[in-house]
């Protein structure tokens, strides 16, 4: 038993060693520095990852989404995806966009085809989905803001507030699965389909719901006092907020990093590339990446 003691004992140790020792590293490979990709564009947002590593985004205001290859290339991938925002792939390789232009969520196939998947709820204009996460189900989380856009021809809010909708899998009925929050934006769930971490920005901060076999959500959880535009996770559990920069928590909430990026305004992020260890940032008119010592999240 005394035997059994000392070796629980060692390998407890030896755990938080390495735990202590990670965070001491940051999440930031060593030596690595922020990389400059590409500026060309109006502002960038929506970083998405297909199975590949090819990192997918948005140039909003000018109505593309553009494609950075595992191979270092830009390219277009649609001229005309409805004002795209945030996007997500699915597990078969569909593009999930929030098409800001009429309000609504989009899913492209890889020849750029698009159906249209939600444009209402209860009968009323949505306000403008913003950024999106699909449940290894199928079924999709997306928030709802209200931002103001000068090439809508709509006229004010019709919903009573900003919100969170889900999907089903089927994609046949759509849900509202919050109703106290002051304006979702960022929004990211884990690989297993358990927990979805929302940011409330308007109002800092950032809560994780636990997700109920029906898609609802539950277990309301304060994860942070501070909002995010958007967000990724990686594969030991930590979140990723951006605004000024990119800020990083571990899975307790507690900051462990952040990375400086030199805008005024730092979107949304993803990992992406061959290996999956390179954060790609977009900020402002800019692609960034940076190489990390963590990886996406699987």
């Amino acid at each position: 038993m005394r035997h059994i003691t000392l070796a629980c004992c060692l390998l407890s140790a030896i755990l938080s060693f390495h735990l202590i020792a990670a965070e001491e590293a940051g999440v930031v490979a060593p030596g690595a520095e922020l990389v400059l990709l590409a500026d060309s564009f109006d502002f960038t947002e929506g970083p998405a990852t297909d199975a590949e590593g090819n990192v997918f985004f948005t140039d909003q205001p000018n109505n593309k989404i553009y494609k950075w290859s595992i191979d270092g290339e830009l390219s277009v991938f649609h001229d005309d995806p409805g004002r795209s925002n945030g996007l997500y792939f699915d597990k078969k390789g569909n593009l999930f966009a929030c098409a800001d232009l009429d309000n609504e969520l989009w899913v492209f196939d890889m020849s750029g085809n698009h159906e249209v998947l939600v444009s209402e709820y209860e009968g009323k204009l949505l306000n403008a989905p913003n950024d999106v996460w699909v449940h290894p189900n199928g079924g999709a989380y997306f928030t709802d803001p209200f931002y103001k856009r000068d090439y809508w021809t709509r006229g004010d809010m019709e919903q009573d507030g900003q919100h969170v909708y889900h999907l089903s899998p089927d994609h046949k009925e759509l849900t509202r699965v919050t109703e106290d929050l002051v304006q979702p934006n960022g929004i990211i769930g884990t690989p297993d389909g358990k927990r979805l971490y929302v940011a409330d920005i308007r109002a800092r901060k950032t809560y994780v719901y636990d997700i109920n076999d029906d898609g609802s959500l539950g277990n309301k959880t304060l994860f942070t006092e501070q909002g995010s535009d958007g967000m990724t996770r990686d594969n030991e559990g930590n979140i990723y907020l951006t605004g000024k920069g990119v800020t990083v928590f571990n899975p307790q909430g507690e900051q462990i990093d952040h990375i400086d990026v030199p805008e005024r305004w730092t979107a949304n992020v993803t990992f992406g590339g061959s290996e999956g260890d390179t954060l790609f940032i977009t900020a402002m008119d800019s692609l960034y990446s940076i190489k990390m010592r963590t990886r996406m999240a699987k």
